[in-house]
């Protein structure tokens, strides 16, 4: 276990890891569930995002982001003819992208993939890094034969952080 010490104190503490503060009865989905199945395994399991699995392995994520995606209106770039050629002028969101969850009607339609993964050992620094460095708020966690043991979201690690800061 890595070691952090508090310059203020001097003592030595265990650094908190992923295993520590992850969810492990993660709500799960497969790939050919409607977005209404999507939708309730989020709200009554009260979690921003569920992993997408298929034969075992995670395919992909559906958050929130990804839900309120689909109620979105989408800019339709704008084409400028230019002799016998058109041309589209979007300074916007990727239409195709954004055309591809609008038009969503299952969770493979939906999600989000490749996904970004922590192991479990992963420290609470870690796991915060990845998130901003990302911009992602649920993170699968996969143990060394990549297998879905937990999740952790930024709520889970604001809790952590208040919890520690509260105990200095």
């Amino acid at each position: 276990m890595t070691e952090s010490r508090n310059p203020e104190t001097a003592e030595s503490s265990p650094e908190v890891t992923v295993e520590q503060i992850m969810r492990t009865d993660v709500p799960q989905v497969g790939p050919d569930d409607s977005i209404a199945v999507v939708a309730s395994t989020m709200v009554n399991n009260a979690i921003a995002g569920v992993p997408v699995i298929e034969n075992g392995a995670i395919i992909g994520i559906i958050t929130e982001t990804d839900l309120i995606a689909r109620e979105a209106e989408v800019e339709t770039p704008t084409s400028v003819p230019f002799f016998d050629a058109i041309f589209y002028a979007d300074a916007g969101p990727d239409y195709e992208e954004a055309m591809r969850k609008v038009l969503a009607v299952n969770a493979r339609q939906l999600m989000s993939s490749p996904v970004f993964n922590i192991k479990s050992y992963a420290t609470l620094g870690q796991a915060a890094t990845l998130m901003i460095d990302e911009g992602i708020h649920t993170v699968p966690v996969v143990n060394d034969a990549m297998e879905l043991v937990g999740i952790v979201t930024r709520t889970d690690l604001v809790r952590v952080i208040s919890r520690l800061e509260n105990e200095e």
